[in-house]
């Protein structure tokens, strides 16, 4: 630890020391969509049977890091009602996209998957925001696409995300990914994430980021790091 850093987590490959000035929890798209019965994951087909945990695993995270002064910074995928934000046939993303396929394929749920201002966009009310949290937009799996993360965390002097959310093997990792080629250093919570699809996929994103793009601990790990810091 320097003279800065007030607490170490306990982490793969090794464990990380931090200061909590220039730390944030990154909430990844902790929605109804996301996590609820009849939001868009579970329209498109996906088990979110595993979702229910996640939620209680980042509910604790926040907990430990409201009380340790923490910057917690929620992300919110999705797009303006018209959807011009996802893009039109002329991007992947309108190809790839779950949520855009399945309103396709039904007509009737356009205008409700993803949208700004439906209950399938916001935050579920276990995790709901408290003041001083910072709502980002993000049109793409990645938080730091066409966003204002990056100049959220920049004028903060934050250089240390703590990620949790949904999805671990897409929108979490995605992030992540970016996050560590603008130099930030990432820990996956991975107790409080959730895949879409099987459960190796979300073990291939832990060997991923453990291997190759940060450091991954666990939610015990974490509040036992806080109620132990300088």
């Amino acid at each position: 630890m320097s003279e800065h850093d007030d607490f170490t987590l306990s982490a793969r490959p090794e464990p990380r020391a931090f200061d909590s000035t220039d730390t944030a929890v990154i909430v990844i798209d902790m929605q109804n969509g996301y996590a609820s019965a009849g939001g868009y994951v579970d329209k498109a087909g996906f088990d979110i049977s595993g979702a229910e945990a996640a939620v209680h695993g980042v509910g604790r995270v926040l907990k430990a890091a409201r009380r340790a002064g923490i910057q917690i910074v929620y992300l919110q995928n999705g797009w303006d009602a018209d959807y011009v934000e996802a893009g039109t046939q002329g991007s992947p993303n309108w190809h790839k996209s779950n949520a855009l396929k399945t309103m396709r394929r039904d007509p009737s749920l356009k205008g409700t998957l993803l949208a700004r201002g439906t209950w399938d966009y916001e935050i579920v009310d276990a995790l709901t925001p408290q003041e001083g949290d910072i709502r980002v937009h993000k049109p793409r799996y990645s938080a730091f696409f066409n966003s204002h993360l990056d100049s959220v965390l920049r004028s903060r002097g934050i250089r240390n995300l703590i990620f949790v959310g949904i999805a671990t093997n897409v929108c979490v990792e995605s992030t992540l990914r970016d996050g560590f080629h603008l130099e930030y250093f990432g820990i996956m919570i991975e107790d409080a994430t959730h895949q879409i699809g099987p459960d190796f996929v979300k073990q291939a994103s832990v060997y991923n980021i453990e291997k190759f793009f940060g450091w991954v601990s666990t939610v015990d790990d974490f509040e036992a790091a806080l109620s132990n810091r300088a």
